[in-house]
């Protein structure tokens, strides 16, 4: 009985959490759109400037006088800025 008990507090811990998690940035890979300010895993901040639905890949901007551009993987995206954090930059 007690291995029962530690075994459904350890799903509802920890499995559960971190399911929730990954389907929260599975849905906000697959929103991503032109002009979002992005952050990537290695700290760089662009905008989006092109993204497909299909593909892996998205092109960020990384200098606007210069236009530097950046091929990054979708899944290299960390989270999106949202626009009163952009604003406050």
């Amino acid at each position: 009985m007690p291995f029962i008990v530690i075994g459904i507090l350890f799903y509802f811990l920890l499995i559960q959490p971190e399911r929730r998690k990954r389907a929260e940035m599975a849905s906000m890979l697959d929103s991503l759109k032109k002009n979002d300010r992005v952050v990537t895993i290695g700290g760089i901040v662009g905008v989006v400037v092109n993204v497909e639905k299909g593909s892996d890949e998205v092109v960020i901007r990384v200098d606007e006088n210069n236009n530097t551009r950046l091929n990054v993987l979708r899944s290299a995206v960390s989270r999106v800025l949202s626009d009163e954090k952009a604003a406050g930059s």
